[in-house]
C-alpha cells in the first residue's frame, strides 16, 4: 500500500475587495475550505499550490504568494488509516492567490460539488478547518 505523504498546501483565494472562495466539499456537507491538497512524493509546496489550484478550481496563469508560514494540525483518526503507521499530524503549507475579481471555477466533482465568493468575515466563520480560519484571518482579513 502507498501511503499519502503528511504535508499539504493551503490556497487562499481571494480577491482586492476582500472576496474568498470556499469550496464545498464532497460528500461532507458542511465542510467547506480554500483549495487544500496533498503533495505528491517528491513535490514542492508551490508545485503542489499551483497543482491543486488548477484540478480543484481550473484556475491557472496566476502568480502565488508563499506566505513562508506552516503549521501541523492532527489528522483526524477517521483519515489516518490514509498515512503510514504512526502518523498522527499533517504539515500545512499556506499560499495566497490574489485576483482582482471574483472569476468562475470549474470545480472537480469527485472533489468538491459547490463553490462560493465570500466576504472574508464570513469565509472565516464558514471555512470547517481551524488551520484554514486562521490563514484568512492571519493573511486575509489583515489586506
Amino acid at each position: 500500500m502507498s501511503y499519502r505523504r503528511a504535508e499539504s498546501v493551503l490556497v487562499l483565494i481571494y480577491t482586492v475587495k476582500g472576496e474568498v472562495l470556499l469550496l464545498k466539499r464532497t460528500p461532507e456537507p458542511s465542510f467547506w475550505q480554500s483549495v487544500t491538497g496533498t503533495l505528491d512524493e517528491q513535490e514542492l509546496p508551490a508545485a503542489a499550490a499551483l497543482r491543486e489550484l488548477a484540478e480543484e478550481t481550473g484556475i491557472t496563469g496566476v502568480d502565488l504568494v508563499d506566505c513562508d508560514y506552516k503549521c501541523d494540525f492532527e489528522i483526524l483518526p477517521k483519515w489516518r488509516n490514509r498515512y503510514a503507521p504512526g502518523v498522527t499530524t499533517n504539515t500545512e503549507h499556506v499560499f495566497l492567490c490574489p485576483l482582482d475579481r471574483p472569476r468562475q471555477v470549474t470545480l472537480s466533482p469527485e472533489e468538491h460539488s459547490e463553490y462560493q465568493w465570500l466576504p472574508v468575515e464570513q469565509a472565516i466563520e464558514t471555512a470547517w478547518s481551524v488551520t484554514n480560519r486562521a490563514a484568512l484571518q492571519l493573511f486575509v482579513l489583515k489586506n
